[in-house]
């Protein structure tokens, strides 16, 4: 019997985890009638958390995101959507 070795990577992991803590953040901000992608701009831009609804603990997680990385993930996501 012969075992395939499988990866696991560690970055795919972590952008995973950032991208359903927008989707948690996104949905909270558009519920709550704001405009989600302004909210989440100016919050990337300032890190300045009253940007971000405390309705369903947004808040909180999307400061388990750092700003650093995130911008990395959303540039290098937006470049292959451009191919």
């Amino acid at each position: 019997m012969h075992e395939k070795t499988m990866t696991f990577s560690v970055r795919d992991e972590r952008e995973k985890e950032m991208k359903e803590i927008l989707t948690t953040v996104y949905e909270a901000l558009n519920e709550k009638g704001y405009n989600p992608i302004n909210q989440l701009v100016g919050y990337i831009l300032s890190e300045d958390p009253t940007y971000i609804t405390t309705y369903n603990n947004a808040r909180s997680l999307i400061r388990h995101i750092d700003r650093d990385e995130l911008l990395q993930v959303l540039v290098k996501s937006y470049l292959k959507s451009q191919d």
